[in-house]
C-alpha cells in the first residue's frame, strides 16, 4: 500500500490524515477527530472510553478500524487508530457535538479535492503552494521547490520507463545522485540537518534544491539519450548525472569561499510563528 502522510486544517485545528493511492481514500487520526468535536482535554482518553463502550455494544465500524503510524506532537511516528471516510462518519454519529455537520462537509470538501487533484496534476502544484506559503516559506524557496518537483517527477518516469522498480530501486538511485554531488546519502543528509522523519527537500536551502534540482535534470536527460535498461544499467546515469551538480558546486564553492551544504533545516528559515508546523509536506 502506498501512503502519503498529510496535515489537513479543520477550524486551525490539526488532523493528521494518510492518502492510500492504491484503495484511493483517506484514513484519518480518530484521536484528531475527537479533538475537534469534543474540545476534549484528552482527546484519547475520550477515544479510549468511546471505543471501549462502542465494542461492547457490538459496533462493527470501531472492530474494522485499524492502527497505521503517523507523526506525533513529539515528532516521533507512532501507531495511532485511524478511519476511513464510511467509518469516520459512523463514529461521528456518536460523538455529541454541535461541529459534526461542519465537520461531515469538511471531509467531504477534503476528498473531493484529493480526486480532482488525480485528475488534474495541477490542482496538487496549487495546493502544495498554497501549503508552503501557509508554512512561512518565501516565495523563491517555492518557486524552487515547485520546479523540483517537477523535475524529480520527469526523472522518476524515465526510471519507470526504463524498468526501475519502485521502493527500494528509486531510493538506492537518489541515494547514488545525493551523494554524488553531496557526499551525503539521504540518511547521512538528513542526520547532518539534524532531521528525523522530516522531508530532506523541504529542509533544504535555495542552493542546495537548486543542486539537487540540476543533478536529477541531468540524470533524466542522459538516461533520454542513454537508454539504460533497469536499475545496474541506471546506476551509472544517476551517478554521472549527480557529477554535473557536483562539478556546479565545487565551482560556486571556490568562488564562495566555504561550502553550501548547509546544516540548515527549515526552521532556520522560515517564519518563527510557523516552525512547528514545519515537515508534514509531501516530497
Amino acid at each position: 500500500m502506498t501512503k502519503k502522510e498529510a496535515l489537513q486544517l479543520f477550524e486551525r485545528k490539526n488532523v493528521r490524515t494518510v492518502w492510500d493511492d492504491e484503495e484511493e481514500k483517506w484514513y484519518f487520526s480518530i484521536v484528531d477527530v475527537v479533538a475537534v468535536l469534543t474540545d476534549s482535554a484528552d482527546s484519547t482518553a475520550y477515544w479510549r472510553k468511546l471505543k471501549q463502550r462502542l465494542k461492547e455494544e457490538g459496533n462493527e465500524t470501531v472492530t474494522n478500524c485499524h492502527g497505521l503510524k503517523m507523526k506525533a506532537i513529539d515528532g516521533k511516528m507512532r501507531m495511532t487508530d485511524v478511519a476511513d471516510t464510511e467509518q469516520l462518519l459512523r463514529l461521528i454519529q456518536s460523538i455529541p457535538s454541535k461541529k459534526a455537520e461542519p465537520f461531515k462537509e469538511w471531509m467531504a470538501k477534503v476528498a473531493a479535492t484529493r480526486l480532482d487533484q488525480m485528475q488534474d496534476p495541477e490542482l496538487s502544484i496549487n495546493q502544495a503552494i498554497a501549503d508552503y506559503r501557509r508554512l512561512g516559506y518565501s516565495e523563491e524557496w517555492i518557486n524552487q521547490r515547485v520546479k523540483s518537483i517537477e523535475v524529480r517527477k520527469e526523472l522518476t518516469d524515465e526510471w519507470r520507463r526504463t524498468g526501475v522498480q519502485e521502493g527500494f530501486e528509486y531510493a538506492s538511485l537518489t541515494d547514488i545522485i545525493t551523494k554524488e554531488w553531496s557526499g551525503f546519502t539521504t540518511k547521512q543528509y538528513k542526520q547532518f540537518k539534524g532531521l528525523k522523519k522530516e522531508n530532506l527537500r523541504d529542509n533544504m536551502t535555495n542552493l542546495e534544491i537548486a543542486l539537487n534540482i540540476l543533478a536529477e535534470a541531468s540524470a533524466a536527460e542522459l538516461s533520454k539519450q542513454r537508454d539504460p535498461r533497469g536499475f545496474q544499467q541506471q546506476t551509472k546515469t544517476a551517478k554521472d548525472g549527480g557529477s554535473v551538480a557536483k562539478a556546479a558546486r565545487n565551482q560556486l564553492e571556490s568562488k564562495l569561499g566555504r561550502s553550501i551544504i548547509s546544516p540548515s533545516k527549515a526552521s532556520d528559515f522560515t517564519l518563527p510563528e510557523k516552525k512547528e508546523e514545519v515537515g508534514y509536506i509531501e516530497e
